[in-house]
């Protein structure tokens, strides 16, 4: 055990193969450990035991449209782009009971599930997920309204975030200010140089699972050698979006603008955009009969704004073009985003980029508007 007082204004040094033994602790203390892993082809997050679970040498090239993982010789474990998959799904699941109703001797009865919320220790989470992460806490937990399954699980997760020393092609997330570096809403963070991880603490939750390992002062050449390599993920971000700040009221005095038709045209509606999303919080209720009559179970969904059903009110549909519902989503993740919750609903992931079947790059719209003037016209 080491003997030392691990304070949380100190970045330590832990041996690579000692994350094992972090993890363990982890799982010692009920969490079940989650993070990335080779799957398909595809960086996806899942079960892990220790290092032989993680991508180790993976290196992966994306575009629009476009991504491959190769496997490559180099030691490190957390330098490869996340897929589709993000950690938005294990506090709000793609699909989830609500509850059901049973008919017992002809009558209706209620039951919610019981099952307790899990114990997750997610691993590997990037800074641009951490502030997807405080996105959804500001949907779901609300001064108004708290979500219960939401909370539940969010109050029982711990956090073993990882500084991006390596972005993808589509990142952008230096020009939001969420990454490469995390600066809060970690239990314990990760930098990953060669031979060690240098550690810091962000609770105190994190400081009594990280206390018992054999962990060392951070030296001053480790530590310099990580700012280089922060500086430089900061230099390699595979997309840049000037100016964020000014993005509101460009946006929305530019609704009528030429570049939502030229988008509209090679859109499908596809809604992989959102679905891949860390931030996007649409969903719907669906009810599912069983074949006997005799159990209705209600379930919530996730749903998106380009699909026609989820504009449709009473008086009729109020986006029924791809134009409509494509400049829907753009100007509430960069504009209407911030007037509801003080930020804006974009932390520069990529994903919406990487995973298009159209290549539609939503820095190249956003430029586009940006850059051009809008005809004279009224909105459409």
């Amino acid at each position: 055990m080491n003997e030392r007082t691990l304070t949380a204004d100190v970045v330590v040094a832990l041996p690579k193969l000692h994350l094992d033994d972090l993890l363990a602790a982890l799982r010692q203390r009920g969490y079940q450990t989650h993070g990335p892993r080779l799957r398909d082809g595809v960086v996806a997050y899942g079960p892990i035991e220790g290092l032989k679970d993680l991508p180790r040498g993976v290196v992966v090239h994306q575009d629009a449209g476009r991504y491959r993982a190769e496997q490559t010789d180099h030691p490190l474990y957390f330098a490869a782009t996340p897929g589709a998959d993000s950690w938005k799904r294990y506090l709000f699941p793609p699909r989830r009971e609500l509850f059901h109703f049973h008919r017992r001797n002809g009558r209706w009865e209620t039951a919610a599930p019981a099952a307790e919320a899990p114990r997750y220790a997610l691993i590997g989470v990037r800074p641009c997920e951490l502030a997807a992460l405080a996105v959804q806490d500001a949907v779901f937990l609300r001064e108004d309204f708290t979500d219960p399954h939401y909370h539940a699980v969010r109050e029982r997760l711990f956090i073993v975030a990882v500084n991006c020393l390596h972005p993808g092609d589509t990142c952008f997330c230096a020009s939001l200010g969420t990454g490469p570096e995390a600066a809060s809403g970690y239990d314990l963070l990760l930098t990953e140089l060669d031979d060690v991880f240098l550690v810091a603490v962000g609770s105190e939750a994190g400081r009594e699972v990280l206390q018992p390992l054999p962990w060392e002062p951070a030296t001053a050449f480790w530590l310099s050698q990580a700012q280089r390599g922060l500086e430089h993920a900061r230099q390699a971000m595979g997309r840049r979006l000037p100016d964020p700040q000014s993005l509101p009221e460009t946006l929305l005095s530019n609704l009528n603008h030429p570049a939502w038709d030229e988008v509209a045209s090679r859109c499908l509606s596809c809604a992989n955009c959102t679905q891949v999303c860390p931030t996007c919080f649409c969903w719907d209720v669906q009810d599912e009969i069983a074949l006997d009559g005799e159990t209705v179970t209600r379930f919530r969904v996730w749903d998106s704004c380009f699909s026609p059903q989820l504009s449709y009110l009473a008086g009729g549909n109020a986006r029924t073009t791809v134009r409509a519902r494509y400049r829907q989503w753009v100007t509430h993740k960069f504009a209407s985003w911030e007037r509801q919750f003080g930020t804006l609903g974009c932390v520069g992931c990529g994903r919406c980029i990487t995973w298009c079947p159209a290549g539609i790059d939503i820095t190249e719209t956003l430029a586009a508007v940006r850059n051009t003037p809008q005809p004279a016209g009224g909105e459409r």
